[in-house]
């Protein structure tokens, strides 16, 4: 399938209160988000006409804004309208959501208070981040070579865009040998997240997770949370070492964009989706659609 750029399609994007045609929602080459990462987003997904935990996900956006030191001119209301108008406005009841906001062109430089900031929100159809092929039998993943920062050298409990750098440069090597994604630790050496989820163990019933000290506490690792606890399962956040993923016999990742998806490797550590993972991956796919009362 040829790739369609981003750039390059039909449809509408919100952009600071108003919709622009898809092609001709552009910022200038010196825009300070693009030169010095003065950004932050949201992933959100729509199913059958509603977005999934929409005003966790804005309030989240406003709180990774101050984080970076600076104010979305907007209410945490008039985004969540926002969202909502763009999908309709094109004609989407399934989609992703891609709000955004950015330092703009005023100033380049590392100083920049005075700078407008701009927001959009972009939506389009986007089935599943893993295909189904790769979800029933586990994705494979290597190790990362980049580590999660500590807390004392980046706002890490912020979605700002760059932090993400180090995950497109440890997706791309894993792509490169083979694997579906990679696994980072963090600066302790502890297991952390994938390049774009947050992942869970499974060991004799019970679930355990990395404790978000130093990377996002998912608005999806929530929601599983509280699913498996529903299910009666117990669910442990604590720090795991690598070398204890050998007596793991499950691990699954969760996300907006990953849902829950099995792992069938990480490193030289095996894993066999099994009936813990596979439920809960059911079990999450019927409650972002309505299908299932959350726990």
């Amino acid at each position: 399938m040829a790739l369609v750029p981003f750039d390059d399609r039909d449809g509408w994007i919100w952009l600071d209160g108003q919709f622009v045609a898809w092609r001709e929602a552009k910022v200038h080459v010196l825009t300070h988000g693009l030169h010095y990462a003065s950004a932050v987003f949201e992933g959100e997904r729509m199913y059958g006409g509603e977005i999934y935990k929409l005003t966790e996900h804005t309030e989240r956006l406003f709180k990774s804004a101050e984080m970076l030191d600076f104010e979305i001119p907007f209410t945490v209301a008039e985004i969540d309208q926002a969202c909502k108008d763009t999908c309709a406005k094109n004609g989407l009841t399934d989609a992703y959501v891609r709000p955004i906001a950015w330092r703009g062109s005023e100033m380049i430089g590392v100083s920049a208070q005075d700078t407008k900031i701009h927001v959009s929100v972009a939506v389009w159809e986007w089935p599943s981040y893993f295909s189904p092929e790769e979800k029933a039998k586990g994705i494979r993943m290597c190790w990362a070579k980049y580590k999660r920062p500590s807390p004392e050298t980046e706002p890490v409990h912020a979605k700002a865009t760059g932090l993400y750098m180090i995950c497109t440069i440890s997706k791309h090597a894993a792509e490169k040998d083979g694997y579906t994604d990679a696994m980072m630790l963090d600066y302790r050496g502890y297991v952390a997240e994938s390049t774009g989820s947050n992942v869970f163990f499974v060991q004799d019933g019970v679930l355990h997770t990395p404790t978000p000290d130093c990377f996002l506490n998912g608005i999806t690792r929530q929601s599983v949370i509280a699913l498996a606890k529903g299910k009666g399962f117990e669910v442990v956040e604590r720090h795991i070492k690598p070398e204890e993923l050998a007596g793991f016999t499950e691990c699954f990742v969760v996300g907006t964009a990953a849902e829950v998806t099995p792992v069938s490797q990480i490193g030289e550590y095996r894993f066999t989706p099994g009936n813990i993972s596979l439920s809960l991956m059911d079990d999450y796919a019927k409650m972002v659609r309505r299908q299932l009362q959350p726990a």
